[in-house]
């Protein structure tokens, strides 16, 4: 079996591109970040280099991640720099029925970005149920669901991740919840998370790029890699994540590059600019 080779990229500050960075994976795992990451986005910012993080998890509010990354994870970034897929399902469903109304299978990032595009919660005649990450699901809510779809409600989900599948996850995943709503209702749902188009186009729209102008980073080949190729931008895998190089044989697409982390993205004489600092300093201590 031929192996898939890792490409070179680096960053070129004499073209316009920007870049729609995945989290997870690509900067951080759990609360430990990435090593490199943070001289990454340094290095956009300082030349101000457009990029836009996005995350398919809606339970957090942008203001919510920024904390993280900055305090937790030592990545300093706005909210503003951030756009998650419970905003981008509100911007949908806000293009679709104005000040509608919605029954929420999720937590506060998804029902604050509901709240900001006009949308009300309704248990009765709802326009929409939407469903996200939630770690408080009951039976009763689920049949409460179930019902209102049956009823005409419309099914939305912000993401179809699956469970990681491990023993002791609190969660099913938004994906398995889905699939029982589709199961018992007969209706299916619109998914406005990766790897939707929806997400994919608004996120570059928001920075103000053009398609051939798009980087897509990431480490998952199922949304963020399938993404952007389904949007016509360049892809960049990092296998500091979810998928590992020895499985790429598993799709049928490629990213159109291969990184070992983001700090390999970087332009070379920032790498060597950092190396002196770091010996200038240990020789000073």
């Amino acid at each position: 079996m031929k192996t898939i080779e890792k490409n070179k990229f680096k960053i070129n500050l004499d073209r316009k591109q920007g870049f729609l960075l995945d989290m997870d994976g690509v900067l951080y795992k759990g609360e430990s970040m990435i090593p490199g990451a943070k001289e990454f986005i340094s290095y956009l910012q300082k030349n101000s280099v457009p990029h836009l993080f996005l995350t398919n998890n809606s339970r957090p509010t942008p203001r919510d991640i920024a904390y993280k990354l900055t305090k937790k994870i030592g990545i300093k970034v706005s909210e503003e720099s951030i756009y998650t897929s419970a905003m981008s399902t509100a911007h949908f469903l806000s293009s679709q029925v104005k000040n509608g109304s919605a029954f929420v299978l999720g937590e506060g990032g998804l029902q604050k970005a509901l709240y900001d595009v006009g949308y009300s919660i309704n248990e009765q005649d709802p326009d929409y149920v939407v469903v996200g990450e939630s770690r408080v699901l009951t039976l009763e809510v689920i049949e409460k669901a179930i019902d209102l779809i049956i009823a005409g409600a419309k099914l939305i989900a912000t993401n179809l991740d699956p469970s990681p599948k491990v023993k002791g996850w609190p969660k099913p995943g938004t994906g398995a919840v889905i699939k029982m709503l589709e199961e018992a209702s007969g209706k299916k749902c619109l998914c406005l998370g990766k790897p939707s188009p929806i997400l994919m186009h608004d996120a570059r729209k928001y920075l103000g790029l053009r398609s051939e102008q798009t980087v897509m980073v990431g480490d998952t080949m199922e949304t963020d890699i399938i993404g952007g190729i389904s949007m016509g931008y360049k892809t960049i895998l990092v296998l500091t994540g979810a998928t590992h190089q020895e499985n790429l044989h598993n799709y049928p697409y490629t990213p159109h590059y291969i990184s070992d982390s983001v700090k390999d993205l970087l332009p070379k004489e920032t790498e060597v600019f950092k190396k002196d600092k770091d010996l200038k300093l240990t020789g000073v201590a």
